[in-house]
């Protein structure tokens, strides 16, 4: 029998942005527009009589701004959330807001050209509410999703690889998706400031990780920031990839650092988890520790495998925390996870690999 499809809630006060998003909804076969509304309350209105499986909020909006609506929802009744907004000033840090009072993942929308920028992006829109459906937020049903055609890890050359590091310092590398900026503020958090140098693939929007990490960058005991290309990988510094840019690992006489580049969309994103992945197991080899996080999909399990092929350690998120098991599992079932671990011993993982002694070479 196939499953029902997803009903979707779309609250926009831009009328514009409303159809479009209608439309890109509608064009779907496992998906239905259940109801659009102008602002938060008209929202409640009409949820009274029929409630969405997945909701694209925006936030700037008259009467109730969605942040508002977002809190009050969570508190009542939890139901996956897609904030489809601005990522320019204010509109930036209230997005981070929202991630931190449970919405799933933000779209990106501009402040001009919206129509057209959301027809050539509505792809993005599609896959985010797909994964808000998968959601671990109860009441959430699992989605059966068809793959389509994409590059993966296999489609990009391999190249060099260098000698064994040798004495070189330890790396960690962090790939997660949907649900992880909650799950990474969980972890590095926790974090000591000796702990070895971190490399982070976050999927997230361009023009949205600067902020992500700078608000890291205050909870945190360790340093934050969004990576630059050249950037030198220390102890005590985590380094995310910025958004719509690959993050690589390289290193030279004097240790590590990192290459900002360009390039394909990998398994459907851009930084990608199995790019940064391959780089740490080609650079560090046994030095590393790979640790795999909530995400829909499958990015990064090949790149993991290659790490632990190469003598990493790796972690994988338990299914019990996972806001979506999707990324982990995939790392699982290719035997690339070696430890499995709940979100909240993650960070308390990583301090023992890191004061653990080194294998002999």
């Amino acid at each position: 029998m196939a499953s029902a499809p997803i009903r979707v809630m779309i609250v926009d006060d831009s009328a514009i942005v409303r159809q479009v998003a209608s439309e890109a909804i509608a064009a779907q076969p496992d998906m239905r527009v259940l109801a659009t509304a102008a602002d938060p309350l008209f929202a409640i209105e009409k949820m009274r009589k029929a409630w969405p499986d997945v909701i694209v909020l925006d936030i700037e909006m008259p009467r109730m701004d969605g942040l508002t609506f977002l809190r009050k929802l969570m508190a009542e009744r939890p139901t996956p959330v897609v904030i489809c907004s601005s990522l320019v000033g204010r509109g930036a840090r209230s997005s981070l807001d929202a991630l931190a009072a449970g919405a799933v993942s933000v779209v990106a929308k501009p402040k001009v050209g919206v129509k057209q920028f959301l027809q050539d992006e509505s792809e993005s829109l599609v896959a985010a509410v797909r994964a808000a459906a998968s959601a671990r937020l109860p009441p959430v049903r699992q989605v059966a999703v068809a793959p389509r055609p994409k590059l993966t890890l296999d489609d990009l050359p391999r190249g060099p690889r260098l000698a064994p590091a040798g004495d070189l310092a330890r790396v960690v590398a962090i790939g997660t998706s949907t649900g992880g900026t909650q799950a990474l503020e969980a972890v590095l958090t926790t974090l000591p400031d000796d702990v070895p140098g971190i490399v982070v693939v976050q999927h997230m929007p361009a023009g949205f990780t600067d902020m992500f990490a700078r608000r890291l960058d205050g909870l945190c005991h360790i340093r934050v920031r969004e990576a630059r290309h050249g950037d030198r990988v220390e102890p005590g510094l985590a380094l995310i990839a910025p958004g719509g840019r690959h993050l690589q690992l390289a290193r030279d006489g004097r240790g590590y650092h990192v290459g900002v580049v360009d390039g394909p969309l990998i398994n459907r994103h851009k930084p990608s988890v199995d790019v940064l992945f391959r780089s740490v197991a080609r650079m560090a080899g046994s030095n590393a520790l790979g640790i795999i996080m909530t995400g829909m999909g499958d990015d990064g399990a090949l790149g993991l495998k290659e790490m632990r092929n190469a003598g990493a350690a790796t972690i994988g998120e338990a299914e019990e925390t996972c806001v979506v098991f999707g990324m982990p599992k995939e790392a699982m079932l290719r035997g690339a996870v070696e430890s499995v671990l709940p979100l909240h011993d993650i960070g308390a993982g990583l301090v023992a690999w890191s004061r653990a002694p080194r294998h002999p070479a």
